[in-house]
């Protein structure tokens, strides 16, 4: 086998998700909209876990998703899943302006909780996400949030190819998304289009790529289309991030992505690079093609290859496959005694990074994470 092989092999191991070697442990599950019933109770099917209880804010939807998913017990009520003898981790996935109110009714119960995985936003801005980590710190409960574009094949592999040093030192990443997504209800009583939505995804993934940035330049205007169905400014939202031992990073998160809807041509997807001092990276997210399956995809270049692409390929998609990633990050950290990868309190450095990039374009200037951190201690 040679080298090229070995690389190869190391990195499809490394997409795998880590599954917990007890999948038996009960699962709550907290709504049945689209992200439980098509994403999340998909992919836990596919591995095997154990969801055992459902409600939502219509119990008669928690109802039809519990008979398609097999789920046995539909309850009444957020305080009657937490309640529930064999109900040992929560999966709530609901808008993040009821997500505090759903943890704290969960936390009160007589519950016998070890961990939740919540949806990001993990709040409407930083200081409420840092309310949902401190209450979970308070009764020892294990946060994880659901930043499940880090699960993503081609995102992982990515990271694979940053931390084993095959691309050498980061010099520039960039990830240029041109898709319309479909937007819920709720964002309009919240007045957000893409920032805390989309480019949340973007934000954390640059950070997982190549840590923490130092500042953040962001512009931003409405989307033609949703301005129409509500008030917003953040719908097209560009970004550079800034760090200080030299690396920079950019997105371009065009969610108008020209008249495709009133009659033009479509042209969609999200293409990511990653170029360092010894090698280069490219991907394809294939979200933007759902439900029609498209595998994530990632071909790489390194300087020893005498000008040729490696192409691996693999037959997962963004959605629902990667939903399996932060259950099963939260229930082997469960297990390992550890905190999970996107645990709360690491999922605050991404919550801060977005209020930054919202106060960056209100104030036309560079702005770092740490003011918005700052600025909430105070």
């Amino acid at each position: 086998m040679n080298n090229q092989n070995e690389i190869d092999e190391k990195l499809a191991a490394a997409i795998e998700p880590k599954l917990p070697q007890d999948r038996s442990i009960g699962i709550g599950c907290i709504g049945a909209g689209f992200i439980m019933a098509d994403c999340h109770l998909v992919a836990y099917c596919q591995h095997g876990l154990n969801p055992v209880a459902i409600t939502s804010a219509t119990v008669s939807n928690a109802a039809k998703v519990a008979e398609r998913h097999a789920i046995h017990h539909v309850c009444d009520s957020v305080a009657e899943v937490a309640c529930a003898p064999d109900v040992e981790v929560l999966d709530i996935a609901v808008p993040p302006d009821l997500q505090h109110d759903v943890i704290r009714s969960a936390l009160q119960t007589d519950h016998n909780l070890k961990g939740i995985l919540a949806q990001k936003p993990l709040g409407g801005n930083y200081a409420e996400a840092l309310q949902i980590v401190e209450m979970c710190e308070q009764a020892g409960v294990v946060l994880a949030v659901n930043q499940n574009m880090r699960f993503d094949q081609s995102v992982m592999a990515g990271r694979y190819l940053i931390e084993t040093g095959t691309l050498g030192e980061p010099v520039l990443a960039t990830i240029d998304m041109r898709a319309i997504p479909h937007w819920m209800p709720w964002q309009q009583r919240q007045g957000w289009v893409t920032l805390r939505i989309m480019s949340i995804h973007h934000l954390d993934t640059f950070r997982y790529w190549l840590g923490n940035p130092d500042r953040i330049y962001a512009s931003v205007r409405p989307d033609p289309r949703t301005s129409q169905q509500f008030e917003h400014s953040d719908g097209i939202a560009l970004y550079i991030l800034e760090y200080d031992s030299g690396a920079r990073a950019s997105a371009w998160d065009d969610v108008w992505a020209g008249p495709a809807c009133e009659g033009g041509a479509a042209d969609l997807g999200i293409n990511w690079r990653i170029e360092g001092t010894t090698g280069m990276a490219r991907g394809t997210i294939g979200w933007p093609d759902y439900p029609t399956r498209s595998p994530s995809t990632v071909d790489y270049t390194t300087t020893s290859d005498n000008g040729e692409w490696h192409q691996p390929r693999w037959d997962s998609v963004w959605f629902p496959d990667a939903f399996i990633g932060p259950m099963a990050d939260l229930l082997t950290a469960l297990e390992s005694d550890s905190p999970p990868q996107c645990n709360g309190r690491d999922n605050l450095l991404t919550m801060a990074l977005v209020d930054a990039a919202y106060l960056s374009a209100a104030e036309q200037r560079a702005v770092s994470p740490n003011e918005i951190v700052a600025v909430t201690k105070s």
